[in-house]
């Protein structure tokens, strides 16, 4: 398995808690996975590079406030949100997922690590009625349903680095489905963030509420 390192190469001003729980992901993760599975076994062994640093470039792209609420969609296992939670202790994160058993992969991994910024909602993310400062995602479904799943969910504001809005991680050519979605969307390259060959393809993109 590779290791937490691989976080501090690109974060190097986590704090001590910050580091623990970063370097306990991965076990606790594959404990988890051994009981419920949400991972493969081959990305397993590269979860740090896989999953944890994978969601962390959203970090990289935007700097949520304290106090900024952001909805994680089709959590799955808990990415983006889980690691997200770890690098910004001081926001509010919803793990929305309608499958019950990744849902509780949620909760037993933020118990174990000790993160407390993380609400889990079992249920599908139409049946929420409330606005959030930022919705993140990974890849779970193409970009015009997504948008038509979160249409009026994101309220007017700036509480981070950009205007409140969706960040979203894709892989591939995205030129004709970001262009179906019907809004103007910003593309941020990870390979250009981070050095390692798996990222060669994936990008944060990102569209202003």
């Amino acid at each position: 398995m590779d290791s937490s390192a691989l976080i501090e190469k690109y974060f190097q001003n986590l704090s001590e808690q910050q580091r623990e729980q970063f370097s306990k992901l991965g076990e606790v993760y594959a404990e988890w996975n051994s009981k419920i599975n949400v991972i493969s076994r081959k990305d397993m062994e590269h979860i740090y590079l896989h999953h944890i640093l994978h969601s962390l470039a959203i970090a990289k792209v935007c700097q949520f406030a304290d106090g900024a609420e952001v909805l994680d969609v089709g959590c799955g296992g808990g990415f983006p949100s889980v690691p997200l939670a770890i690098m910004f202790p001081n926001v509010r994160f919803t793990a929305c997922d309608s499958i019950g058993k990744k849902i509780r992969v949620v909760e037993g991994v933020c118990e174990a690590v000790g993160i407390k910024n993380i609400r889990t909602v079992n249920g599908r993310v139409e049946q929420l009625k409330q606005q959030f400062d930022y919705i993140v995602s990974r890849a779970v479904t193409d970009m015009p349903t997504f948008v038509g799943w979160v249409r009026g969910m994101v309220r007017k504001g700036e509480k981070g680095s950009v205007p409140n809005g969706i960040l979203y991680l894709k892989g591939g050519d995205l030129t004709e489905e970001l262009k179906a979605s019907r809004r103007k969307w910003e593309r941020h390259y990870i390979s250009e963030l981070f050095e390692e060959e798996f990222f060669e393809t994936k990008q944060v993109v990102y569209s202003q509420n």
